[in-house]
């Protein structure tokens, strides 16, 4: 079974940056898709940014300029760099994994971290 694990996040004020990394060392599979999704309070989960493994990645319009993805593919790690930060990126960040090239879709991905918290004060 796969577990991506996750580290970082935190707290931060408002233009400051954050980094989360994911790693899914179980995949054992020649393509996987990694990718970070957010949830806020009483909002529903929102797709962020995803790699594939075959070097194609992608990030959501809302965070385009002020995150950036670091895949390690050989190590099956996704790092997300988080800078400029806003009050409205405050969420709990998932890691997601799939063991096919998949689109940026929740329902899409089978295994999921446990979720870390970023808070952005004002």
């Amino acid at each position: 079974r796969v577990q991506p694990v996750q580290s970082g996040g935190g707290s931060v004020q408002a233009g400051g940056s954050l980094r989360l990394s994911c790693v899914a060392s179980e995949m054992a599979s020649t393509k996987y898709t990694l990718a970070w999704f957010r949830q806020a309070p009483g909002k529903e989960r929102e797709g962020v940014a995803l790699a594939t493994n075959d070097g194609r990645m992608s990030i959501t319009d809302s965070v385009k300029g002020r995150f950036a993805l670091s895949p390690d593919f050989r190590k099956f790690t996704l790092s997300l760099e988080m800078n400029s930060l806003l009050p409205e990126d405050t969420a709990i960040y998932y890691c997601a994994a799939s063991k096919w090239f998949v689109r940026l879709n929740a329902d899409e991905f089978p295994y999921w971290g446990q979720g870390t918290q970023v808070t952005v004060s004002s």
